[in-house]
């Protein structure tokens, strides 16, 4: 059986939930409450030492690093494949999986950390809130949620993040041209990798971003259509949780706005 170390709102996670969902997979899900640092607990440590969500368990061994874990169930499961047989749609799916990994991963943290992770800290002691800030493993991904503690929507991350997004949807929209899928005319790993951080942008009601990207706008109204992202992303949220979130994001729009238009 395969576990895995998940929580709802985690990108990471959730493109996991969509490959395995696209290969008809049964698993076990053993919820992470980020927002109280349970990742951080030695317990999960010794699971992944980088304290991040997902962490994949199957016949007792860890697998960790979300795109990793992707591979490992293409690798492990090809019988419904999610890459290609050509050497070059194989090399556009990993270039697109690495551009969400170092670039959109870490502009859709500065999005959602403000907005969903801040308030529980802003509810500790400054003290509390330092300590928890300062067992997160990684110093870049430490020191970033420093500053989006101090500063909220106006740190610079989310001024780089908000660049990167639209960077990314212009290149996507180019090769969008070219075929139906990111990498190809069938969906890769690439697609599943990309879709949850659409998720944020939807959830949030920050649709804006995509507004001149219709190719874009096509591919993600298709992908979200799809019987694995029902059951991998959508199934997690409920209505009373879409609502709160959107109207998060609505009292964030012109902020988000403001940094989209600089």
């Amino acid at each position: 059986m395969i576990t895995l170390y998940t929580h709802p709102m985690s990108p990471c996670a959730q493109k996991v939930r969509i490959v395995l969902a696209e290969k008809q997979l049964s698993w076990q899900p053993h919820p992470i409450n980020l927002q109280q640092k349970e990742n951080l607990q030695p317990w999960y440590l010794e699971l992944n030492p980088l304290g991040v969500v997902p962490t994949l368990v199957e016949n007792d061994k860890p697998v960790i690093e979300s795109s990793l874990i992707c591979e490992y169930l293409e690798d492990s499961y090809p019988a419904i494949s999610l890459r290609s047989q050509d050497p070059h749609e194989i090399a556009a799916m990993r270039l697109w999986m690495k551009h969400i990994d170092i670039k959109l991963h870490p502009s859709c943290g500065a999005l959602q950390w403000p907005l969903i992770m801040r308030p529980a800290l802003l509810e500790k002691s400054p003290e509390e809130q330092q300590a928890l800030i300062n067992r997160v493993v990684e110093k870049p991904r430490r020191e970033r949620q420093r500053r989006l503690l101090e500063m909220g929507l106006n740190a610079p991350d989310v001024i780089d993040a908000v660049k990167t997004y639209a960077t990314t949807i212009e290149k996507m929209e180019r090769a969008l041209q070219n075929h139906n899928w990111l990498a190809g005319d069938d969906i890769s790993l690439a697609d599943c990798a990309m879709a949850p951080y659409f998720q944020t942008l939807k959830q949030f009601g920050w649709e804006l971003f995509f507004e001149s990207a219709p190719r874009v706008k096509q591919w993600y109204a298709t992908l979200s259509a799809r019987e694995s992202y029902q059951a991998a992303v959508d199934a997690d949220f409920s209505a009373e949780t879409n609502a709160e979130l959107l109207t998060l994001g609505r009292q964030a729009l012109p902020i988000i706005r403001h940094h989209l238009a600089s």
